[in-house]
């Protein structure tokens, strides 16, 4: 197949299967011949912030020579973004190269009486294949959702594992506390293997600490106050850390958002255990200043940002980072209805210094429909409310009445990848 028949492919993928055990998987991998042993497996999970931390650590083993495969989602723009080598996106041949491989395997699957994979499942295969053939040292491995049950959890014995922040987020399949959220993403958490993960509160702590201590994994957590933010601008977040170990070391991140502080450090502390300690510090300082991670308060106009906040923990969060930040601003807003959406705009109806809100429509069935949201926001906030029915409609409008305004576009990493792929075809 050609690299637009396989994303074809991909893409319709749901329409005709449902997901899979953890030994379907498994037995897929091994009809590929993937031997994840030979591979240093660094697992994330987390409601926000995974991605982040995998692009850090990512960052960070290139800088020190290592060879790195990268697995993440979900993509904004292109397939590609999912499946990423010593700092590059597979090519469209190498896509259709793994894609075939699989699809031959799932295939025989099938012959057998098996199901064919979902959509991450396929994909996650498709990466380990590309990380095998390319030879990766290290693997670093974001879930898809949750943890426990999520495919890339057929890792049996990875170097390493992270758990980021954790909030409500898709409380349909992992439960409806932040506890019962916590187990689901506590389960990628292996005996033996040193687990990472960030503070939260007492509820999750205890949640991820006592599976830690049930099946005997060194486990260390990243304080909310392991680090001191030192200087905040349009373009960078300076900070130091709160440790002897790290010493006076300034370190930089090209984000304004403090959050990514937290991701940070996170990563930090996986590097550190990957390398029992260190020796490298200079080396990850250049590399974590360096990361340019798309979509997470990314500008990609003067003063118009695209993030991928999409759920409440999220939004509660940027709502804290723009109210510190000062003044006028617009949001334009998007959501899928599996989502809180309604949680998340009363949150952002909260901001004293935004003067408009803009909603608009995302393609497929799970959108929310632009009248319910306009709806929604009209009922929490005497602020204009601007309804344009597409992504294309809404996005010519703020780039034509920002007026100095700081334009901020969240609520779904769909309305994220929409506007940023209108934006690329305008630069082209």
């Amino acid at each position: 197949m050609t690299y637009q028949q396989a994303v074809e492919y991909i893409l319709n993928i749901p329409k005709f299967t449902t997901k899979n055990g953890l030994d379907h998987t498994r037995r897929l991998l091994e009809m590929l011949g993937v031997e994840k042993g030979g591979m240093k497996i660094v697992h994330v999970a987390g409601t926000n912030g995974k991605g982040s931390v995998c692009v850090y650590v990512d960052a960070m083993l290139r800088a020190c020579k290592r060879r790195v495969g990268l697995f993440t989602s979900p993509h904004l723009v292109r397939m590609n973004e999912r499946i990423v080598i010593d700092g590059g996106q597979i090519s469209d041949a190498e896509f259709a190269e793994v894609f075939e491989v699989v699809y031959q395997k799932v295939g025989e699957m099938e012959r057998q009486g098996f199901s064919h994979p979902t959509f991450f499942e396929f994909v996650f295969c498709m990466a380990m294949v590309a990380f095998s053939r390319a030879g990766v040292e290290y693997a670093v491995l974001e879930t898809g959702l949750g943890g426990r049950l999520d495919a890339t959890n057929v890792v049996e014995r990875p170097a390493c594992c992270a758990i980021t922040s954790i909030g409500k987020d898709h409380m349909r399949w992992l439960g409806e506390t932040v506890e019962e959220i916590a187990a689901e993403k506590a389960g990628i958490i292996k005996a033996g293997v040193p687990v990472v993960y960030m503070e939260n509160g007492a509820g999750s702590d205890s949640v991820i600490e006592k599976k830690a201590s049930e099946v005997g994994a060194p486990c260390k957590k990243v304080g909310k106050l392991a680090f001191k933010i030192l200087e905040t601008s349009e373009k960078h977040i300076a900070f130091s850390l709160i440790s002897q170990y790290y010493g006076s070391t300034t370190w930089r991140l090209a984000n304004m958002a403090p959050y990514q502080v937290e991701n940070a450090c996170l990563a930090l502390e996986v590097v550190r255990v990957l390398f029992g300690g260190g020796g490298h510090l200079p080396e990850w300082r250049r590399a974590l200043a360096r990361v340019m991670w798309q979509g997470r308060m990314e500008e990609i106009r003067p003063r118009l940002y695209v993030d991928g906040a999409h759920n409440i923990s999220a939004v509660e969060r940027f709502v804290q980072m723009v109210s510190a930040r000062g003044g006028k601003s617009m949001i334009l807003f998007s959501a899928v209805s599996d989502k809180e959406y309604k949680e998340m705009i009363a949150c952002l109806c909260m901001l004293s210094g935004v003067d408009c809100f803009v909603v608009t429509q995302l393609e497929g069935e799970r959108a929310v429909g632009v009248q319910e949201l306009a709806k929604t926001f009209s009922g929490l906030t005497d602020k204009p409310v601007v309804v344009r029915r597409s992504p294309r409609e809404a996005w010519d409008y703020v780039v034509e009445n920002q007026n100095g305004r700081t334009v901020y576009c969240l609520g779904s990493l769909y309305l994220v990848g929409a506007l940023k792929k209108m934006e690329e075809e305008t630069s082209c």
